[in-house]
């Protein structure tokens, strides 16, 4: 196993447990280093420091997997993270649908593994995870027994590691547009084309905070994409929902889970342009009890975060001229690179360039089988806030 040792002064990052070692943080690699082997880290006064995995082509140069020198890194290894992780999810509620491997928050760095019902969905976002993926699909296929296996690597960040990009069964072949159920209510799910590993199980416990506050109500879902929150607004008793999304397909599947759900008679789903709509609308006068934004992120790089605050304050500003006296914004953001802080001061700027005082509700993370890790910024990314807007 080579050694890697970094420079004399190294990050109190590092010291406290972050996993990420950067190439310029290293001093010298002793022999010549094939991405995605197992390294050992030293400190420059050769103090033992974590064993990981190495990728001289990423800004990432290493992902540390163990800090303790004598833990084997090999499929035992790997088994026994996951199942450790699948125990600590189960522990703390979340048994059908969750998040069982949530990359550097479950001690397996670029690692995702969702589970839906009996179907698993893998995702291998750094090369020395994907080395291990047979070890991987071996270990899921001992510890869940399940229906299938798919495989969502079609993203770009695997090209920053070096990697291809794609997508396909792990496991024999089977019908990827499955059913799962959340908060009592039936959605479709397709593992194979949805965005990310199929659905968004980040918010599964954001969306049962409407059950409160949208009984009676006219309730505007922007974003919509399948309909979720809408969905759950029509349950949790609301009159009416409006549901748009620019994106034919999302509406489509959105009125499906509406159907699913009997609610097709409250929830109506269009495809809209967000930031011309609310920019109408607002100039109309249209009003509405509650708007619901869960917008994607307005950036992925820290080089555009200035367009990425503009985003947010434009479309929670046009929110808040569309609401009544008394009535609801539910808003999220789903980005790290957006701080818990800078969201609430962003949103209070709208507030203050609308003319609405506001009143907190509740201001929330991702659900909690995305779990957090003070110090790993990454590990926090999901913002999700509700006001009273006076």
């Amino acid at each position: 196993m080579k050694p890697v040792f970094l420079k004399n002064k190294i990050s109190s990052r590092l010291v406290n447990g972050h996993p990420w070692i950067y190439a310029n943080e290293v001093n010298h690699l002793d022999g010549s280093i094939q991405g995605g082997e197992i390294v050992e880290v030293f400190t420059n006064d050769k103090k033992f420091l974590g064993k990981g995995f190495i990728n001289p082509q990423s800004q990432i140069l290493v992902r540390l997997l163990t800090r303790d020198r004598s833990e084997k890194i090999d499929a035992d290894f790997f088994a026994r993270k996951i199942k450790q992780a699948r125990d600590y999810k189960s522990r703390i509620g979340y048994t059908e649908n969750c998040r069982v491997v949530f990359g550097e928050a479950d001690y397996l760095p670029g690692l995702i593994i969702d589970k839906f019902n009996d179907y698993l969905v893998v995702q291998t976002l750094a090369l020395g995870i994907d080395v291990w993926k047979p070890a991987i699909v071996s270990a899921l296929e001992d510890i869940f027994k399940p229906r299938g296996i798919y495989e969502r690597n079609d993203v770009p960040v695997r090209e920053l590691e070096g990697m291809e990009q794609q997508k396909g069964f792990l496991s024999a072949p089977f019908e990827t547009n499955i059913i799962i159920t959340e908060n009592d209510l039936r959605f479709h799910v397709d593992l194979e084309n949805g965005q990310k590993t199929g659905y968004f199980l980040d918010q599964q416990d954001n969306r049962r905070e409407l059950k409160n506050i949208v009984r009676g109500a006219e309730v505007l879902e922007v974003f919509c994409y399948t309909g979720t929150f809408s969905a759950h607004a029509a349950h949790y008793g609301a009159r009416k929902v409006l549901g748009i999304d620019i994106s034919e397909n999302a509406v489509m599947q959105a009125r499906k889970n509406a159907q699913l759900n009997g609610l097709q008679e409250i929830c109506n789903f269009e495809a809209m342009n967000a930031f011309d709509l609310l920019k109408t609308w607002a100039k109309e006068t249209k009003q509405f009890d509650v708007v619901i934004l869960d917008p994607p992120a307005f950036t992925k790089s820290r080089g555009n975060i200035d367009k990425a605050v503009a985003g947010y304050n434009e479309i929670n500003l046009r929110a808040f001229k569309l609401i009544r006296k008394g009535g609801f914004l539910v808003t999220a953001s789903c980005t790290n690179l957006v701080s818990p802080e800078l969201f609430l001061q962003i949103i209070d700027s709208a507030a203050r360039d609308a003319k609405r005082s506001l009143r907190l509700v509740t201001f929330q993370t991702q659900s909690s089988d995305h779990p957090i890790i003070h110090g790993i910024e990454n590990t926090q990314y999901l913002k999700f806030l509700i006001v009273e807007v006076q």
